[in-house]
């Protein structure tokens, strides 16, 4: 299941690390992995696509207290909107160029 988070923070270099020391519970709820993309207008406003095993273990790790709690300590400054989301398609370009 991919889980998509927008939220805003205050300072992204001071959010980072507090983000990267949190990676051990993301993974112990299920977490895969993530990929963090920055808007070009804003680098502090955040859209964050998770990876996980399954929804219901995603929903338990965004319940677990040490969420709000690391979210606190790294400035995130805005509600985060969650969207969980199912791949339809993907494609690439240059292999279709190359064929």
């Amino acid at each position: 299941m991919l889980l998509i988070v927008q939220h805003k923070v205050l300072d992204y270099d001071a959010w980072k690390p507090v983000f990267d020391d949190h990676e051990s519970v993301r993974a112990r709820y299920g977490g895969q992995g993530h990929t963090i993309y920055r808007s070009a207008d804003d680098p502090n406003d955040l859209t964050l696509l998770f990876r996980y095993e399954s929804r219901e273990r995603a929903d338990e790790f965004m319940r677990d207290p040490s969420l709000r709690e690391a979210m606190e300590k790294g400035g995130v400054i805005s509600e985060p909107r969650f969207q969980w989301v199912e791949e339809a398609e993907e494609a690439s370009y240059a292999e279709r160029r190359a064929a």
